[in-house]
């Protein structure tokens, strides 16, 4: 926000101009005016994505630890994968990997390596995650069952006003939602979506789950949402839910096409597909129904990136990707 010194007003403008600027800059968020995460190289001197800039005092309101949030490039593909789990296309040997992920709540190594990759072209974004897993199982098969209560990986994909969580379990089966915070539904012309509509019954209120103080606070969640044209697809090196032999991973493959993002884009109008560096947040999360065995502290959720919370739904502790123009 623009300073403004004040010459010849009386003291009692000067103090209300300061208690205005002191409420619109005391908290800090990573999702500026165009929604887009703030830019510390194309935006020298001014406050970036975890490097506060000198003299920096705002207060930072998230459970994360915003010097540490991951960063990640994500280049163009010049041939599209096929859809099947497999990874064996080239381009995912060739697209680098995230760092092993980390409990999702203390940061801690996790005991199963659990990695993603992202690369992109001008009609999908793709999506891969790598999941190590000695014993896998898999017990819902019916779309928006609760998946998060098998062992399964999720994406969340955030916009400004907006985000979509999506989850897979080795069955292959999906779970969706949508949420939007309240104090943008009505001016973001959500109320008018018969998907987002407050008389729909998959429409409800939402909190998030270990983070209940939000800043935005409450965001309405609809679970009639399915993301138009995705593609998912597993594939199993083992055998699921037998547990007499030794597994060694399933692989989860991704298609999210750019035009289904129409409703995270919207609020600030972002290119769909990006352009060069433009950059946003996305999540990348395996949860699973079992813990090491102390004294290990695993929370059974693990993460790209910490949260230092049992939430994933706080945007702001997402990982920043960038899509660059580059191919490999």
């Amino acid at each position: 926000m623009k300073k403004y010194r004040p010459v010849g007003l009386p003291s009692f403008f000067v103090l209300a101009l300061g208690l205005l600027f002191f409420q619109g800059s005391s908290l800090r968020t990573d999702f500026g005016e165009t929604g887009q995460p703030a830019d510390d190289e194309r935006n020298a001197g001014k406050v970036g994505i975890g490097r506060p800039a000198a003299g920096d005092t705002a207060q930072w309101a998230f459970p994360c630890d915003r010097k540490t949030i991951e960063r990640y490039t994500a280049y163009r593909t010049t041939k599209p994968p096929v859809i099947d789990g497999k990874l064996d296309e080239e381009m995912w040997t060739k697209i680098p990997r995230s760092p092993r992920f980390v409990d999702l709540v203390s940061g801690n190594k996790t005991i199963h390596d659990t990695r993603a990759a992202v690369c992109w072209d001008n009609d999908n974004l793709y999506i891969a995650f790598w999941v190590e897993e000695p014993f896998i199982n898999a017990k819902l098969t019916n779309h928006n069952d609760p998946i998060y209560t098998d062992n399964d990986v999720e994406v969340f994909v955030a916009g400004k006003d907006t985000y979509y969580e999506f989850e897979i379990n080795s069955f292959g089966t999906l779970y969706e939602a949508f949420f939007i915070w309240k104090d943008a539904y009505e001016k973001g012309g959500f109320d008018k979506n018969p998907l987002f509509a407050l008389a729909n019954p998959k429409v409800k209120p939402f909190n998030g789950v270990g983070f209940k103080n939000h800043p935005r606070g409450l965001r309405y969640g609809s679970w009639d949402f399915r993301f138009p044209g995705l593609q998912s697809a597993v594939h199993i090196d083992g055998t699921i839910n037998n547990n007499q032999d030794r597994d060694r991973r399933w692989t989860v493959e991704l298609a999210f096409p750019w035009k289904g993002m129409e409703w995270i884009a919207r609020a600030d109008n972002r290119a769909l597909p990006p352009r060069n560096n433009d950059r946003w947040r996305i999540d990348f999360s395996r949860f699973n129904t079992y813990k090491e065995a102390a004294p290990s502290d695993d929370h059974g959720g693990w993460a790209w990136n910490s949260h230092r919370v049992w939430d994933s739904h706080v945007p702001e502790c997402f990982p920043i990707i960038t899509f660059s123009n580059k191919t490999l």
